[in-house]
């Protein structure tokens, strides 16, 4: 999560999603490694070449302290695209975590490492780093129905990741604080007794 200097605030993936009119999920099948892990930062994004990690390798270092590295693989998720060194490299870089459209491997060492990445799956299989590959680093990229652009809002958790475009970014943070606000005090109210029907004006002749 950030830190307190940081312009965000950490409120959960879920609610953002609500509170920005349920836009910019993510396909559900890029999950964090380890359940813990969450993310809240600027979008870096990268276009990856099939099975070509190279990508990777050079988002690491174009990226500042503080990004999110988002990936796309043009739907080839059957690689093992991020390991060990390269977690090691955005760790040592400052990075604030991996949102991948594709596959992890080296996975208890990177749970133990403790550094977010959010992958499609799990995957053994090698890639290659051809420099003639065509690859693109912050630009805009398409990861299921969202398209992400460099600065975007990403927010990640257990529940999964939401992306929201930069310029919505603040508005959306505000009112996912206040649905917060709102969700505690219902959670008061059925403690209390209430029902959810009777909260949420669902009873049966209840206009």
């Amino acid at each position: 999560m950030p830190d307190p200097g940081s312009p965000f605030h950490p409120v959960s993936a879920a609610t953002v999603h609500e509170a920005a009119g349920r836009r910019g999920a993510l396909p559900s099948r890029i999950k964090p490694i380890a359940e813990t892990m969450q993310v809240q930062g600027p979008a870096f994004t990268v276009r990856l070449a099939p099975g070509d990690n190279l990508g990777l390798h050079r988002a690491i270092y174009t990226a500042a302290p503080g990004d999110v590295l988002v990936a796309d693989t043009g739907g080839h998720l059957e690689y093992g695209y991020w390991g060990e060194i390269l977690n090691e490299a955005a760790t040592a870089r400052g990075l604030a975590g991996l949102v991948l459209d594709g596959g992890v491997r080296d996975v208890e060492r990177l749970r133990t490492a403790g550094f977010p990445v959010f992958a499609a799956g799990i995957c053994i299989r090698g890639t290659i780093k051809d420099p003639t590959s065509a690859i693109a680093v912050s630009t805009t990229i398409r990861i299921g129905d969202v398209s992400v652009r460099p600065g975007d809002l990403v927010v990640a958790d257990v529940d999964g990741v939401v992306v929201i475009p930069a310029d919505d970014a603040a508005e959306v943070l505000r009112a996912s604080a206040e649905r917060d606000e709102r969700e505690e005090k219902i959670i008061d109210r059925v403690r209390a007794g209430e029902s959810t029907l009777s909260i949420y004006g669902l009873e049966p002749g209840t206009s």
